[in-house]
Order: structure tokens, then C-alpha cells, then sequence
């Protein structure tokens, strides 16, 4: 599609780290309002947001190389370059630094995480949105009215070849999942919720896009760990919005 925008001089603008870069912007204002909503020191939002930033950078790249060991065998440089990322290795790895600051400012733990949610949601749209531009992670091959070629993607469709864009239904998924949210945010009153089901409607949105990505290694493994993540978030949320109206 688009993966270089315009040049400067000898610095080129890519479309992939442009939606990136406006993601976390997203996610920091997404952050910086729930942080005032909570009544937290909205301060603390600046340095959770890099520490997330960073640690799903790293996380997302180290999970792409445990499933793809074969390209950096005989070539431990190409493990700091190329293209390469993984949701769930993002996710895990920018859970841990945002955990390690959570420690390190002793901030209440699942308000934070309730706060992080929407910011999560509306960051992975436009994650999304630079894949569809740089023409990677696409679906399976189709003849779909809307299904569309990526010649110029990683890797490129061969000519006469369209498949389908799952970026595009992954962005308004993640859209769907931002506004509900946003929805349930005074409908969820206990800290801890809001994160809850934000695991349940982001975790099953991935096990069904997984059916219609192309074939890939660990495919299978991220669509149960999916489904499994969903489930054990659906089942906690229950139990705990239960108990509230137990206890209520």
C-alpha cells in the first residue's frame, strides 16, 4: 500500500512507525484523561506510557524471534532488525514495564489497569491501521468483494492475487471495543472490571481474526492462548460483578 509516506531530505516518514507514533499519543491522552477521571496524579501517565511503549516494543519483537528462530541462526544481528512483531509478546512485554513503574510509584494496581484499557484499545487501532499501510499481516487469499492486493507488502502478494485486509476489520474492531468501553466505564464500578473486559472483547476479537490471517508459525498457539485469555476473563468478570451485587 503506502509503507514509506513522503521524504524529507534523506529522512523518509513510514507509514508503520507514523500510526505508531500516533497511537501511544492516543493512548497517553486516552491515559491522562482516565487518570484525572480516577482522581490519580496524571503526571504519573508521561512515564507509564514510554515504560508501556518500550517494554511492548521489546516484548512484541523478542515474541516474533521465538517463533521465527530459523532467521536469526548464524545471523544474531537480524534479531535487532527487520520487520517482526507479535500482539501477545507486545502485550506481555508492555505489562511488565508498565508493572515495574506501577511498583516503583506505588500506584493503585487495577485502577491503572481500568485506566489502561481504553488506552489500549484506541493505541491498537492505529497500530492496526500502519499495518494495513505497510502492507503486512493480511488475511488469507479471497475473491471477497473487498478483498485487495498488497504488492508492495511483507511479504508482497503475488500479481492478480487479493486477500483479505483483517487490519482493517482488526482497527474497527478495536474502535467497537474503545466506545464500549468507554460505555461501560460508569456501568463497571469495581477497580479491576473495566481491564476484565477489555481481555474478554480483545481477546475473543483475535481468536475469530485468526481464522481468516494468513497461515503462519505459532498461529494456532496465539489463537488458543486467545480463547484462553477470553474465557478466564469472562468467568473472573462474572464472579467479581457477582459478588459486588452480592455484597450490594
Amino acid at each position: 500500500m503506502y509503507p514509506e509516506l513522503f521524504s524529507i531530505g534523506p529522512f523518509t516518514i513510514h507509514s508503520f512507525g507514523l500510526m505508531m507514533a500516533l497511537g501511544f499519543i492516543a493512548a497517553g491522552i486516552t491515559a491522562h484523561c482516565g487518570f484525572r477521571r480516577k482522581g490519580l496524579k496524571t503526571d504519573d501517565v508521561y512515564w507509564l506510557v514510554i515504560a508501556a511503549a518500550a517494554g511492548g516494543l521489546v516484548g512484541s519483537r523478542v515474541h516474533y524471534l521465538l517463533l521465527h528462530l530459523d532467521e536469526v541462526r548464524g545471523d544474531f544481528g537480524s534479531a535487532f532488525g527487520g520487520a517482526g512483531l507479535v500482539w501477545y509478546g507486545g502485550f506481555i512485554g508492555g505489562l511488565v514495564a508498565a508493572g515495574a513503574v506501577i511498583f516503583i510509584l506505588k500506584l493503585p494496581v487495577l485502577k491503572v489497569l481500568d485506566v489502561g484499557a481504553p488506552a489500549m484499545a484506541i493505541g491498537y487501532a492505529f497500530g492496526r491501521m500502519g499495518c494495513f499501510l505497510n502492507g503486512d499481516d493480511y488475511g488469507r487469499v479471497s475473491d471477497l468483494p473487498w478483498a485487495m492486493g498488497f504488492p508492495h507488502g511483507a511479504p508482497p502478494t503475488l500479481p492478480g492475487v487479493t486477500v483479505q485486509p483483517t487490519q482493517l476489520y482488526e482497527v474497527a474492531a478495536s474502535l467497537l471495543i474503545f466506545l464500549a468501553l468507554l460505555w461501560l466505564w460508569p456501568r463497571l464500578e469495581r477497580d479491576g472490571e473495566l481491564f476484565l473486559a477489555y481481555l474478554v472483547m480483545a481477546g475473543g476479537e483475535r481468536f475469530l481474526v485468526e481464522f481468516v490471517r494468513f497461515e503462519r508459525p505459532g498461529q494456532l498457539q496465539q489463537q488458543l492462548l486467545a480463547l484462553a485469555t477470553s474465557v478466564a476473563a469472562a468467568v473472573t468478570l462474572f464472579y467479581v460483578h457477582r459478588r459486588k451485587a452480592g455484597a450490594g
